[in-house]
């Protein structure tokens, strides 16, 4: 009879020919007899029940195949430990390393230097994707950012707004400007493999200006303009949202020069019973609500037909914000990414 390699068995069959074995040896069986019955070397059978006899039946239960977790890993746990969590608080240019972002590199050299391990770059990439890290586009925060204004704004500055509009029956309106352009182009197009498609542009560029605000009940207000913005402008627009709004606006803007300029400055005193203005942090345009619609736009603009002219591009830009302000809805779910959740 063909003897069977009981190695190249499946666990739970090997634990039920041990079973059988010690079955059959009880019975009074020989070793050899039971070879022959089950199809495996006399020698594995007396060793299955050398075994039985000695630890029970954990000696010859299904175990885990291959290495154990840990073993020929070129780091200790500890090490692992430590690094991971370096990984994870730091960034490469506190460590003086040449790099923004942590890459596989990175982390090779950081464990090069301190534990003295060269380590091939795809082991590396090995305790990195152990460790559930992945590679991700980053999100851009400007280096001008102070965090301490950023977490008084959060935790301070907003909750105030908000409780103020409450009290005085106020609306809270986010406003932003944005430029448009028709040399952009996002679409992309199937083509036969080794060949690109070809999008015709024009050399001229076109541009509009759009100023809108969004509230987080939906509302949607817009503007625009050809040339750069400037007071008049701005004046214009939030003239144009109190009318609108029927009630007192609180306005929430960035940075920009013309915010403060003393022509705005003098006409919100003359109608602060009608309209308040208050700033984010400096250079935190990532806490503005608006600045998703923004990206909704120019994700619409930059798609479909290209602008030829600039009054293609104005009528792009009005058919997507005439269907915007018939979706509430869709302007709430602008509220709802992580960053600016608080001001939903």
């Amino acid at each position: 009879m063909v003897k069977r390699d009981t190695r190249r068995l499946k666990p739970e069959v090997q634990e039920e020919l041990r079973k059988q074995a010690i079955r059959l040896r009880e019975n009074g069986m020989s070793y050899r007899e039971i070879g022959e019955v089950l199809g495996v070397h006399h020698t594995s059978a007396c060793t299955w029940y050398t075994s039985y006899a000695r630890d029970g039946m954990k000696a010859i239960s299904m175990r885990r195949r291959g290495r154990r977790v840990g073993a020929c890993r070129s780091l200790s746990a500890e090490q692992e430990k430590a690094l991971r969590n370096l990984v994870i608080d730091k960034t490469p240019d506190l460590l003086k390393l040449p790099c923004a972002l942590w890459t596989r590199e990175a982390v090779k050299e950081v464990i090069r230097d301190r534990y003295g391990v060269e380590m091939p770059i795809r082991t590396v990439g090995e305790y990195l994707k152990r460790w559930g890290f992945t590679a991700k586009k980053p999100v851009k925060r400007a280096y001008e950012q102070n965090p301490k204004a950023v977490q008084t704004w959060l935790q301070e500055d907003y909750p105030a707004i908000a409780a103020r509009a409450k009290s005085e029956g106020a609306e809270i309106h986010w406003a932003d400007e944005t430029g448009i352009e028709s040399d952009a182009y996002n679409a992309r197009g199937y083509a036969p493999k080794g060949t690109t498609p070809v999008i015709h542009l024009n050399a001229k560029k076109n541009h509009i200006g759009m100023i809108s605000s969004i509230s987080n009940q939906g509302q949607v207000r817009y503007m625009m303009y050809r040339e750069a913005m400037h007071a008049d402008l701005l004046i214009t627009f939030m003239r144009r949202l109190v009318k609108d709004a029927g009630k007192k606006v609180f306005l929430i803007l960035d940075n920009l020069r013309v915010h403060h300029s003393k022509k705005v400055s003098a006409w919100l005193e003359e109608h602060k019973q009608e309209i308040e203005v208050f700033f984010l942090p400096s250079c935190s345009p990532e806490l503005n609500p608006d600045e998703y619609l923004n990206g909704d736009l120019k994700g619409r603009i930059r798609s479909g037909l290209p602008a030829r002219s600039v009054k293609d591009l104005e009528k792009k830009t009005r058919s997507f914000m005439r269907t915007l302000v018939k979706r509430p809805h869709h302007v709430r779910k602008y509220f709802r990414h992580p960053v600016v959740a608080y001001a939903a």
